[in-house]
C-alpha cells in the first residue's frame, strides 16, 4: 500500500522493511540462552547464570524504617550520653530535615539480650524473632544514599532514586520467567496506611509491562473485579476473551507492539485466577496450628495473614512476594512506636522462617526483612509539631536480616561505633544487597541487563559488590561463636 509522506510513520516503514519494532523489541527481551517457547512467551521459564541456591523470594519491608537502635542494634553507650550532644567529629557536618545535629543523645528504649548458639542480640519487643535467631543473619551496616522515605523506598527496589526504573521483582520474572501460569509471578501485598513509594515500587519500569507487580488486596478479592459479574458464566466469559484475544494477535502481528502480547497474557491470566485466586486466599485447609504460630485470623487482614498468604503463594509457584508494612516511620515516640509494629510483625516474621522450614522450603526460599534506611541516635523532640522522643530519618547506618535461600544463618555482619551513628565494619551499600539477592537467585548483576536509551541498564547501575559474608558455602558451617564485645 502506498503512503504519501505526510501518513507515513516510521512504524509502516520498519514493518514494511521486514525490521518491525516488535523485532527490535524481542530483541532487547531475549537472550541467546531463550528457547523459541521464551520468545513467544515473555513469561517462559528460563535458566539464571548459574545454579540458584534460592529459587523464590519473600521481602518483608518495613516502610518508614524502623529503628535500629531498638530493634538489632544495642548500644549501651548511647544510654550514658543521653541528654548530651552528640560529639560533632561524630556528626561530621551531617545534616537533618526534623532535628538540628547538635541535638541530644537518646539511649535504646528497651533492652537487648543475647540468644542462639549465635548469641545474636535482639530486643525484648521481638521474643518470637529471638526464637530463630540462629536461622538469620543480620547485618547491621547497611547504608543508602538517599534520605527521604520515597526515594530511599524506591531506591531499595530500583537502584535509582526516581520512579522509571524496573523493581527488584521485576528483574526477577525478566531473567526467570514464571513457574505458575494460574497466578502472576511477582505479587505485592500492603499492610498499613500507604506506600510513600506509590506504584514505584512494584513497576517493571523500562521493562515490557508484563512484568509489573501485581498489586494483592489483603482481605475479600484480591484482585478488584476478579469475580465475574451476575448473569455471566464461565463460557460467556470464555468465549468473550477468545474474541478479544483474536483481535488483540491480529493487531500484534501487524505492529508487533510487545504491549499487546502483554495484553494478551493478562487478560488470559486474569481468567485462570478467577479460580485460583479465591483458592489461595481462603485459608481455612490451613490447620488451627498454623493460624495460632502465624497469629492470624483468617477473616481479618493483617501482617499476619499476608505472611501466611506468602507461604501459600510461593507453593504455587509464585516467585517474588513483596510485604510492605507501613507505620514505621518514629519522629515522636519511637519506644511506642517500635513497640506496636512489633507487636504487629514480630509473631508472622518469625512464624514464616519457621513454616518454610518445617515445610522443607526455607533451603530454597530466600526470606529478608528491613526498611529503606534507619533512624538516628539523637532524639526528635519539636513542640511545635507534637513531637516528642522520637527519631529522625538516619541513611548513615541500618539493620536488616536475611534467612534461608543460600544465607548462612546464625551470624551477624557489620558493626556501627559505639553511638550507633556511623558504620564502623562491613559496610553494606543497598546496592550490595541487590547484587547479593540477585546472586542467590542465580544472576551475575552485571550480567542481567537490558538495553534502552542508548544503554544496557541493571538493578544495581554501576554500583554494588556481592556481600560474600552473607553466603552459605556448606549446609556443614558451624555456628560462630558469640559475639560479646558488643
Amino acid at each position: 500500500m502506498f503512503h504519501t509522506p505526510t501518513f507515513y510513520s516510521r512504524r509502516h516503514f520498519l514493518r514494511d522493511c521486514t525490521y518491525g519494532l516488535g523485532k527490535v523489541a524481542a530483541a532487547g527481551l531475549l537472550t541467546d540462552s531463550l528457547s523459541g517457547a521464551a520468545a513467544a512467551n515473555p513469561l517462559s521459564a528460563r535458566g539464571p547464570h548459574f545454579a540458584p541456591k534460592a529459587k523464590r523470594v519473600i521481602h518483608l519491608f518495613m516502610a518508614g524504617a524502623p529503628s535500629q537502635l531498638e530493634t538489632f542494634d544495642p548500644k549501651p553507650m548511647l544510654t550514658k550520653y543521653e541528654g548530651k550532644p552528640i560529639p560533632p567529629e561524630v556528626i561530621g557536618g551531617q545534616r537533618y530535615a526534623f532535628i538540628r545535629s547538635d541535638a541530644a543523645a537518646l539511649g535504646p528504649r528497651f533492652k537487648f539480650a543475647q540468644h542462639g548458639q549465635s548469641g545474636a542480640w535482639i530486643s525484648e519487643v521481638m521474643p518470637h524473632v529471638a526464637k530463630i535467631a540462629d536461622e538469620l543473619c543480620i547485618i547491621r551496616s547497611v547504608k543508602t544514599d538517599q534520605f527521604n522515605h520515597a526515594p530511599a523506598q524506591i531506591f531499595f527496589q530500583t537502584g535509582f532514586g526516581q520512579p522509571g526504573r524496573p523493581c527488584m521483582g521485576s528483574w526477577a520474572l525478566y531473567g526467570l520467567g514464571a513457574e505458575t501460569q494460574n497466578l502472576p509471578a511477582f505479587v505485592v501485598m500492603s499492610t498499613g496506611s500507604g506506600l510513600s513509594g506509590g506504584t514505584a515500587l512494584m513497576s517493571s519500569g523500562f521493562l515490557p509491562t508484563i512484568y509489573n507487580g501485581v498489586r494483592f488486596r489483603n482481605s475479600g478479592d484480591p484482585i478488584l473485579n476478579v469475580s465475574s459479574p451476575a448473569g455471566i458464566d464461565s463460557r460467556a466469559q470464555r468465549d468473550t476473551l477468545d474474541l478479544v484475544s483474536q483481535l488483540n494477535q491480529k493487531r500484534l502481528g501487524a505492529v508487533g507492539d510487545p504491549e499487546i502480547a502483554t495484553r494478551i497474557a493478562s487478560y488470559e491470566m486474569a481468567f485462570r485466577m478467577q479460580t485460583s485466586a479465591p483458592e489461595l486466599t481462603d485459608l481455612r485447609s490451613e490447620s488451627k496450628e498454623t493460624l495460632e504460630m502465624y497469629g492470624c485470623d483468617p477473616d481479618k487482614p493483617s501482617y499476619a495473614r499476608a505472611c501466611l498468604l506468602a507461604r501459600r503463594m510461593i507453593e504455587r509457584g509464585v516467585r517474588f512476594v513483596n510485604i510492605y508494612h507501613e507505620g514505621w516511620d518514629a519522629h515522636s515516640n519511637v519506644e511506642g512506636n517500635v513497640r506496636n509494629n512489633c507487636k504487629e510483625t514480630d509473631q508472622a516474621s518469625a512464624a514464616l522462617v519457621k513454616d518454610l522450614k518445617q515445610r522443607g522450603l526455607l533451603d530454597d526460599t530466600l526470606v529478608v526483612w528491613g526498611g529503606e534506611f534507619g533512624r538516628t541516635p539523637m532524639v526528635e523532640t519539636n513542640p511545635a509539631l507534637g513531637r516528642a522522643l522520637g527519631r529522625d530519618h538516619h541513611p548513615q547506618a541500618f539493620t536488616i536480616w536475611m534467612a534461608g535461600g543460600g544465607v548462612k544463618g546464625g551470624q551477624t555482619i557489620g558493626a556501627t561505633d559505639e553511638l550507633g551513628f556511623n558504620v564502623v565494619e562491613d559496610p553494606v551499600h543497598v546496592h550490595d544487597v541487590q547484587a547479593t539477592m540477585l546472586h542467590l537467585m542465580g544472576f551475575d548483576h552485571e550480567r542481567l541487563t537490558f538495553h534502552t536509551q542508548g544503554r544496557d541498564y541493571r538493578l544495581t547501575d554501576v554500583h554494588g559488590h556481592v556481600v560474600k559474608k552473607v553466603l552459605l558455602k556448606s549446609r556443614s558451617e558451624a555456628i560462630p561463636v558469640p559475639r560479646l564485645r558488643d
